[in-house]
């Protein structure tokens, strides 16, 4: 359990741009990837706006071209992301041992797209029409499946259902593993592609959704007064989570250390945080823990910050009780405001800016931020990135079904 376990490389996949350092500029400069929704016709949705992944094609990441029509759009993402974090790794995967090398992408929902589509088949077509991939491309474990088959990785392969949680989760259990000694790296992180008619009318029903369709890139605006309900996204972040002295050995480079992991349920709602945001304090406080950590020794939080009215204020609640008169020092910023809300890639994608935000001294800013809530005044960075030296990151995501996960970073040292 002393193994130490570091992040080597990243790829996104994100409507704000499709690799890391534009991702990296465009966050840290402020661009909203906000916007009307292009897949299909919104004219009868409360909410029409969306943060869509533009310019992408999925053939440029398979090695067969047969696998894309084989797939769902959130494979598509993943594996994307997947192949870039490995490439940006400079892993040898043919010097590598692949039996201990594993795979842990996850998605909230899977292939959402895919079921709409059969499902409308069904009904026009009957099921004779329906296609013999249906299953293989909707169940939300095949993103990992196939990028184990992809680069031949044998180790452990898996996939954590945690909604907005899951990919904190996906990072968190393959550090668990590497720390337990059964693998010594993973790719690690989640996929989500939900921008389809069923996934958007589901949100505008639960009253979920922004509906400022007039000014998508000011819709999403966690911590503001103004705020109205979070902003869908889609896309893609892996992470090569290796173990240290293996990483030394083959010469790669090192983004941060992770040392902590939390996670706890709030046993409480369906869908809506406890307002003390007890369960949220409790997994940054096992994550802390975990990490040897204490509260004043954090320069950065990326928060879990969506953009509704409960959550953004419980958020809030818990990191005042967790980081008492710290946390009105400690610098807070919400991603997405720009990104908009990843769902089960929202957390891997916020972990690369936590690593860059280590790497560069840079926090990137929360935009949108022009009326602050009264109850949320906390340091929450707004509209402008800050310089300042990070060399502790906490990153939080919290899922429907009252699931918490959090995690900590650190600037490697020896």
């Amino acid at each position: 359990m002393n193994r130490r376990v570091v992040i080597t490389g990243m790829g996104v996949v994100t409507p704000i741009g499709n690799d890391l350092e534009t991702f990296w500029r465009n966050l840290r400069t402020g661009v909203s990837g906000i916007g009307k929704i292009q897949a299909f016709d919104t004219t009868a949705f409360d909410c029409q706006i969306a943060g869509e992944v533009r310019d992408f094609d999925p053939k440029n990441y398979f090695r067969n071209p047969k696998d894309v029509r084989r797939t769902d759009r959130f494979t598509h993402l993943a594996m994307a992301a997947a192949k870039m974090a490995l490439e940006d790794c400079g892993v040898d995967l043919e010097k590598t041992n692949r039996q201990r090398f594993g795979a842990i992408v996850s998605s909230g929902i899977g292939g959402l797209k895919t079921l709409e589509d059969q499902h409308t088949t069904l009904m026009t077509k009957g099921p004779g029409r329906v296609s013999a991939f249906t299953i293989p491309m909707l169940i939300s474990n095949m993103a990992s499946g196939l990028i184990s088959m992809e680069f031949g990785l044998q180790g452990p392969n898996l996939c954590i259902v945690t909604a907005c949680a899951t990919s904190n989760n996906a990072i968190g259990e393959s550090w668990r593993i590497i720390k337990f000694g059964d693998a010594d790296m993973f790719v690690a992180g989640g996929s989500e592609a939900s921008i389809v008619a069923i996934g958007l009318a589901g949100f505008s029903a639960m009253k979920a959704l922004s509906t400022r369709n007039d000014e998508p890139q000011r819709a999403s605006r966690p911590f503001d007064r103004d705020r109205d309900g979070f902003v869908m996204g889609e896309g893609a972040g892996i992470v090569i989570v290796e173990e240290l002295e293996h990483a030394k050995a083959r010469g790669a480079k090192i983004y941060c250390e992770l040392t902590g992991y939390g996670l706890s349920a709030d046993a409480y709602h369906m869908t809506a945080p406890p307002e003390t945001g007890e369960g949220a304090a409790r997994a940054m406080q096992i994550a802390l823990d975990h990490a040897k950590t204490r509260p004043d020794q954090v320069d950065y939080v990326n928060a879990h910050a969506t953009s509704t009215g409960l959550g953004d204020l419980a958020e809030t609640r818990a990191l005042k009780t967790v980081f008492g008169e710290q946390a009105k020092k400690v610098s807070i910023s919400a991603t997405k405001s720009m990104t908009g809300h990843l769902l089960g890639g929202a957390g891997a994608v916020e972990m690369a800016a936590c690593a860059l935000a280590i790497r560069d001294s840079v926090i990137p800013p929360t935009i949108n931020l022009e009326n602050p809530d009264p109850e949320c005044d906390l340091d929450y960075t707004p509209n402008v990135a800050k310089e300042k030296k990070v060399r502790i990151a906490v990153n939080n995501s919290f899922g429907f079904g009252g699931h918490n996960a959090t995690l900590v970073a650190a600037e490697f040292t020896e």
